[in-house]
């Protein structure tokens, strides 16, 4: 069964970097395609980045040159690096994949979800 966890959320200021974390299991991070996406009380989901199991990946403009995305295989592992945050970048992040070998932003062409890790920027 596949199941994804995410964490290191939290509270930040305007500036600061955070960094988050999406454990997967029941399945091989290598062989699936995988997507952050976020969702702001006052818009739609968006998709933020998106890597595919040859490692290619892709972002959103908002948050393109400020955040990277990258995998760990040995650990199953994926990260989201944030840096200079802003207040709007304050949402729930979601991680998620799908078997399949792509580059997403799009909520639709994902099967799996975590639960959701919320960060909350202050400027």
């Amino acid at each position: 069964q596949v199941h994804l966890v995410e964490s290191g959320g939290g509270l930040a200021q305007a500036g600061w970097s955070l960094r988050f974390s999406c454990v997967a299991s029941g399945f091989t991070s290598s062989h699936y395609s995988m997507a952050w996406f976020r969702q702001a009380s006052w818009m739609d989901c968006e998709g933020v980045a998106s890597i595919d199991p040859g490692g290619r990946s892709i972002y959103a403009d908002s948050v393109k040159g400020r955040f990277t995305f990258s995998k760990d295989n040995a650990k199953n592992t994926l990260y989201l690096q944030m840096n200079s945050l802003k207040a709007e970048d304050t949402a729930v992040y979601y991680c998620a994949a799908d078997v399949a070998w792509f580059l997403s932003l799009s909520k639709n062409d994902y099967n799996y979800w975590g639960q959701g890790t919320q960060v909350t920027v202050s400027s």
